[in-house]
C-alpha cells in the first residue's frame, strides 16, 4: 500500500506513456455519467417514471457534486497526495453508483448521484491538472477528449437497448465495474506536482485581470454546454424523432466530436489557439440554433453534430490555454472548476427554467452565453498576447527536461 499511494519522495515522469494512460483512464471514469447524461435522463423519464423536471434535478444533483469537489480541490491540491485523493474520489464514485442501484426514492436517488458526483468532480479536476503539467498539453487533452467521446458514443448507442433489456440498473452496474477498475490505475499517477513543466510563455505572468477574464469566459461557455446537453435527447424525441434514431444521432455526433478533439491532437498550437477557439464557438452556436423550434430529423442531426464537434474542439484548447498561462497547474485547476460549475449550474437551471419557454428558451439562453464566452476569451487572449509581445526575448523562460524517475 505505501508504494501504491506513494509520498513526496515518489517521483513519476508525467510524460511517460504509462502515466498518461493511467491519467486518461481516470479522466474517462470521471465524466462517464455526465457524457451519458442525455441518455440517462431519457431513461429516468421513459423507464423509471420520473418527470422531466425530476430527472433534470437528479442530473443536477450529480453535476452539483462534481462542481463542489472541483472548487474545494483548489484549496488542497497543492497540499495533499494526489494518489490518496484519486483513491478517495474513486471510492466515492463507486459508492454513489452502488447506492443508485435498485429503486431508491427521489431523495435517495439524488443523494446517491450527488455522492457519485463528488467523486467524479475530483477525478476530472485532478486528471486535468495532471495532464496540464505534461509537455504536449494540446495533444494530451485531445487524447482525453477523444477517449471520453468514444466512451460516450458507444454508450449512447447501446443505452436504449440496455434500458429495454436490463433497465436503468444495467447502466449503473457497468459504472460500478468501471469505478472498481479505476483503483488499478492509481499506482501510476504522480503524487504531487513535483515536476516543473516546460512552459511556452514569457517570464512575466499573465495579469490577474487576464486570468479572471479567461476564467469568466470558461464559465460562460460551460454554462451554455450544461443548459443544452442535459435535455438534448428529449429535444429530439419531443420533435417526434424515434428514440433509437435520436440515440443513433447522438452517437454519431460523439464520433464526430472525436474528430473535433483530434483537431487539437493534430494541430496542437501550430495556428495558435485564438482561431480554433473562435471558429468552434461560432459553429457550436449555429448547431444549437438548428435545434430550435420543432426540427426535422435532418436538421436535428446536423445541429447536434455541429454542436458536439465544435464543443470538443474547444475543450482541449481552453485547457491548453489555461496551462499556457500557468506554471504549477493552479490556473488549470481553477479553470476546470469553472467548467464543472457550468456543468452543474446548467442542468439545475435547465430543470428550473424548463417551464418558462421549454427547450427553446433554454437553448436561446445558451446561445447568448456562447456569445459572451467568445467575447471574454477573445479579450483575454488579445490582452495576454500584448503582454507577450512587450516582453524582451531575453526574458523567455528556458524549457528543460524533467527527470526520468519511476514510482
Amino acid at each position: 500500500m505505501p508504494s501504491y499511494l506513494g509520498d513526496r519522495g515518489t517521483l513519476v515522469e508525467v510524460n511517460a506513456s504509462t502515466t498518461i494512460c493511467a491519467v486518461v483512464f481516470l479522466a474517462v471514469l470521471g465524466p462517464s455519467m455526465f457524457i451519458l447524461q442525455p441518455g440517462y435522463v431519457e431513461g429516468l423519464v421513459r423507464h423509471s417514471g420520473l418527470t422531466e423536471v425530476h430527472a433534470g434535478l437528479v442530473a443536477g444533483a450529480e453535476t452539483t457534486g462534481i462542481a463542489i469537489t472541483a472548487v474545494l480541490l483548489n484549496f488542497v491540491i497543492r497540499k495533499l497526495n494526489w494518489r490518496i485523493l484519486a483513491f478517495a474520489f474513486t471510492f466515492m464514485s463507486l459508492s454513489g453508483n452502488l447506492l443508485t442501484l435498485g429503486d431508491p426514492d427521489l431523495s435517495a436517488l439524488r443523494a446517491a448521484r450527488f455522492l457519485a458526483g463528488l467523486g467524479s468532480g475530483g477525478l476530472i479536476s485532478l486528471t486535468f491538472t495532471m495532464m496540464g503539467l505534461t509537455q504536449r498539453v494540446d495533444r494530451n487533452m485531445g487524447i482525453i477528449v477523444s477517449c471520453v467521446l468514444t466512451f460516450g458514443a458507444l454508450g449512447l448507442l447501446v443505452l436504449p437497448t440496455t434500458f429495454d433489456v436490463l433497465g436503468v440498473d444495467g447502466l449503473i452496474w457497468f459504472l460500478v465495474a468501471f469505478s472498481f477498475a479505476g483503483f488499478f490505475a492509481i499506482g501510476r499517477l504522480p503524487c504531487f506536482a513535483q515536476l516543473d513543466r516546460p512552459v511556452e510563455h514569457t517570464k512575466p505572468e499573465a495579469k490577474r485581470s487576464v486570468r479572471h477574464t479567461l476564467l469568466a469566459g470558461t464559465l460562460a461557455y460551460n454554462l451554455a454546454i450544461g443548459l443544452v446537453w442535459v435535455y438534448l435527447f428529449l429535444v429530439g424525441t419531443d420533435a417526434g424523432i424515434a428514440e433509437q434514431m435520436v440515440a443513433g444521432i447522438l452517437a454519431v455526433s460523439q464520433f464526430l466530436g472525436i474528430a473535433g478533439a483530434l483537431v487539437a491532437v493534430a494541430l496542437e498550437d501550430r495556428v495558435g489557439r485564438m482561431i480554433p477557439l473562435m471558429i468552434s464557438i461560432v459553429v457550436a452556436t449555429v448547431g444549437i440554433g438548428m435545434v430550435l423550434g420543432a426540427p426535422s430529423m435532418m436538421r436535428y442531426a446536423v445541429g447536434v453534430c455541429l454542436f458536439n464537434t465544435a464543443w470538443n474542439i474547444t475543450q482541449p484548447y481552453v485547457v491548453a490555454t489555461l496551462a499556457a498561462l500557468d506554471r504549477d497547474g493552479s490556473l488549470v485547476t481553477a479553470g476546470v472548476s469553472m467548467q464543472l460549475i457550468g456543468y452543474a449550474v446548467g442542468p439545475v437551471s435547465a430543470a428550473v427554467l424548463l417551464g418558462w419557454r421549454g427547450y427553446d428558451g433554454l437553448n436561446s439562453i445558451a446561445i447568448v452565453l456562447l456569445g459572451g464566452a467568445a467575447a471574454l476569451i477573445f479579450v483575454a487572449l488579445k490582452r495576454y498576447r500584448a503582454v507577450q509581445e512587450k516582453a524582451p526575448f531575453s526574458e523567455r523562460r528556458v524549457s528543460h527536461e524533467a527527470p526520468t524517475t519511476t514510482a
